[in-house]
């Protein structure tokens, strides 16, 4: 059998006429045993070294052998694989066309020269095949196996620094957690209950990436959860696709008899599992829970679950990521609009209505203005010192301040915005506009002595069934008429402290900054060089600059830059009153591809 990963050149060594005659991938017989991947260590350890306190989030790959350079990008079916026009050797960016192999090869090479002993773990969050937009070159099962087991060894062989050829299941060095794209699977967007053919066949391809105690959980659904550092934190992987609205094989997280409904209650579950370990989680998926007038990715049953549970377990999650949308941007769920009484009825039909990013970005915007305001003059840091909520003693009149400080935080959810959840939308590695990835900086503190080494499975699935066994009094089941029909999570302890989604300490998401590659620049010497110059991926902004000014990740601190971005104003420097938060969010919503002039409109 001829694999993809004999066919695939070296970024070094790979000339543009060679790109330019790639041929369509081998046929994969099913009924022949697939070479093992190969693994970092015999014994399946982790990398002896102590914790960097960041990790990498990088998200919709799309490789495409069939793109060639020098095609046109502006053809009929715009996938850069026909024609002659100005295609680039490094890829198209501003286009529809998918990622070139040289592009997968050079950002790896980048990530191992660059990055990679910062990284303590990585997500990596779907779409790691072409899409299926060319009717001349239509996809097959076996080009999506052979894309999705090339992805997977670049992951191996970052990582394999042992330099044997040693076999294991679960273990990698730095673990990477991986999820389902809706172009992961044939056909696009549509996913069945499982176990089914992809669970299962994706379960051999990511066997260095799930927990040898997962397999059973990730075959039957394709969700899974890593313990990134033993004890004290675990990534979940969910199968959004369940959650998706345009996945027509399912419907929704209402009916028991949905995988919609059964993913939300092994959710409901890893939460609880983890909240008694005394640990934490973040969440990752693919198709990001947007959610407004004009458009929505999720069922509405999913969604409003999802938020209810980011809600009651947000001592435990950090924090939520997801790819899809190839817009950066985040997210805010406000818990006041998890509505349990809705499930006594059908929710609408999630259509999702067609606009542009822009537009988007500009609902966003437009719930963002909505938000409550801070008082003027009173300065957020200053909050966590303000005991407002402390009865004060009898005859002792509060003062203006402590008033209006104590009204915005009732309106917020207390000091720490505890009424919101944030997930984080990073842009893609398929240049759409500019191939980008992101750097996530986390708090360390007490945690300086702890490394990567030991085992970091634990028996989840004997634990699930235990939890769903049981039967403790104030579940938060709902009786009466229009009760749900599932388990509502209790709440945090009264007595509890904030997660670290909301008060920094240690594991909050302290800043990132994002990297891009500026194709424009790459692809011009590329044309002029007989020999291709190496891709180099440069920092566009971090969280700490001088415009978005995040001292953290924090919930609160989210809600003071949507506050910001939400202010009247224009993005135009002619313009009397600039938003300099809106104008830089953006530009930066398009990796700093569209000249913000060219937005003066939106």
């Amino acid at each position: 059998m001829l694999s993809l990963l004999g066919l695939v050149a070296s970024a070094a060594g790979l000339s543009l006429k060679y790109q330019q005659q790639q041929q369509p991938f081998a046929y994969v017989d099913e009924s022949v045993p697939q070479t093992q991947i190969q693994l970092g260590s015999s014994d399946g350890s982790k990398l002896d070294r102590p914790l960097s306190g960041r990790f990498l989030h990088i998200t919709d790959f799309h490789p495409d052998r069939y793109y060639k350079a020098s095609s046109s990008p502006s053809s009929d079916d715009g996938t850069c694989h026909h024609g002659t026009g100005e295609a680039g050797y490094f890829g198209q960016e501003g286009s529809d066309c998918d990622s070139p192999l040289i592009l997968i090869d050079e950002t790896f090479r980048w990530i191992g020269e660059n990055i990679k002993d910062e990284i303590d773990f990585v997500i990596w969050t779907g779409d790691s095949v072409r899409h299926d937009n060319d009717e001349a070159l239509p996809r097959d099962r076996n080009e999506i196996i052979e894309l999705n087991r090339y992805m997977a060894q670049k992951w191996v062989d970052l990582f394999d620094t042992s330099g044997n050829s040693a076999q294991a299941v679960g273990h990698l060095p730095i673990p990477v957690i991986p999820t389902f794209g809706n172009n992961d699977i044939l056909p696009h967007n549509i996913f069945r209950s499982g176990p089914n053919t992809w669970t299962k066949k994706f379960a051999e391809i990511w066997s260095p990436f799930i927990p040898e105690d997962q397999r059973h959980s990730f075959v039957e659904g394709g969700w899974f959860t890593s313990e990134v550092i033993p004890s004290k934190l675990a990534v979940i992987s969910l199968n959004t696709m369940y959650f998706f609205d345009s996945n027509s094989a399912v419907d929704g997280c209402k009916d028991k008899s949905e995988p919609g409904y059964e993913h939300m209650e092994w959710l409901r579950v890893q939460l609880q599992i983890l909240r008694d370990r005394g640990m934490k989680a973040i969440l990752m998926g693919h198709v990001a829970p947007a959610r407004s007038e004009e458009k929505t990715n999720w069922d509405e049953t999913c969604w409003q679950k999802y938020t209810l549970w980011m809600d009651r377990y947000r001592d435990v999650v950090v924090a939520s990521f997801y790819g899809h949308m190839n817009v950066d941007h985040f997210i805010l769920q406000d818990s006041h609009d998890a509505d349990i009484d809705a499930y006594s009825e059908k929710q609408g039909d999630g259509t999702v209505s067609a606009m542009s990013k822009s537009d988007y970005l500009n609902s966003l915007r437009g719930q963002w203005s909505g938000l409550p305001s801070r008082p003027e003059g009173l300065e957020i840091q200053n909050f966590e010192a303000q005991d407002v909520f402390t009865e004060t003693k009898k005859g002792k009149k509060r003062s203006k301040k402590e008033k209006k400080i104590r009204k915005y935080l009732k309106k917020i959810g207390g000091p720490w915005a505890e009424r919101y959840s944030v997930s984080l939308v990073s842009p893609s590695l398929v240049p759409n506009f500019f191939p980008s990835m992101r750097m996530i900086e986390y708090n360390l503190t007490g945690l300086e002595n702890v490394g990567l080494t030991g085992d970091s499975g634990s028996d989840h699935d004997n634990q699930s069934l235990d939890i769903q066994k049981k039967k403790k009094k104030g579940s938060g089941r709902r009786q009466g008429k229009g009760k749900p029909s599932f388990n509502i999570p209790e709440p945090p302890s009264p007595t509890a402290p904030p997660g670290p989604a909301y008060s920094n300490q240690a594991l909050t998401l302290l800043g990132y900054t994002q990297y891009f590659a500026n194709l424009t620049q790459l692809n011009a010497e590329a044309s002029q060089m007989k020999e291709y110059p190496p891709i180099e991926f440069e920092i566009e902004y971090t969280t700490r600059d001088e415009i978005y000014q995040m001292k953290d990740l924090t919930v609160r601190s989210f809600l003071e830059l949507a506050t910001r971005i939400g202010e009247a104003g224009d993005v135009s420097v002619s313009k009397k009153k600039v938003n300099t938060a809106w104008r830089a969010f953006l530009e930066r919503a398009f990796v700093g591809y569209i000249d913000v002039d060219e937005l003066d409109d939106i």
